[in-house]
């Protein structure tokens, strides 16, 4: 049923287009890569800085207040744009398993950040970060590093006739 909706998707009229475009095409690749660089550089400067490794001048819930928005728009747009990539390969990608842990790593990730977001806060008001910050912000850097490892390796072990 899946396989189905890739191979329909992937035959849409704009995919084609954006595909036989190398424009396009570079255009989606580049928005993707600097999106996903900078969703991944604001989430590690917050998680550095709840380790006490970073940004020491600002408090983590300042510095996170800062960052998120641009977090948040650097999200939207790899989402777009690796929905882009995705749709021009989806036969060859879905049944691949590393895009699958690439994707639920990705998931994951986000649902971390989320926590650290609502937290952030809480957090300061203590005279130090608890224990399940520094361990939260641990997970989402673990979490981020999984995701471009995976990235990485999706070419490699995939196979394109």
């Amino acid at each position: 049923m899946f396989l189905s909706l890739c191979e329909r998707l992937q035959q849409a009229d704009w995919v084609a287009a954006i595909n036989n475009s190398v424009a396009a095409s570079v255009f989606v690749e580049l928005t993707h890569y600097f999106s996903f660089f900078l969703l991944v550089g604001t989430i590690v400067m917050v998680d550095l800085r709840i380790l006490g490794l970073a940004g020491r001048r600002q408090t983590a819930a300042q510095l996170a207040g800062q960052l998120f928005p641009l977090m948040w728009t650097a999200l939207g747009f790899a989402v777009l744009s690796g929905f882009i990539l995705f749709a021009g390969d989806a036969v060859t990608f879905f049944p691949n398993p590393v895009f699958r842990a690439k994707m639920g790593i990705i998931l994951l990730a986000v649902i971390s950040g989320l926590l650290v977001q609502r937290n952030a806060t809480k957090w300061e008001e203590l005279p130090a970060a608890p224990l399940r910050a520094k361990c939260a912000a641990v997970i989402s850097l673990a979490l981020w590093i999984g995701a471009i490892l995976a990235a990485v390796e999706i070419p490699h072990l995939t196979f394109v006739p």
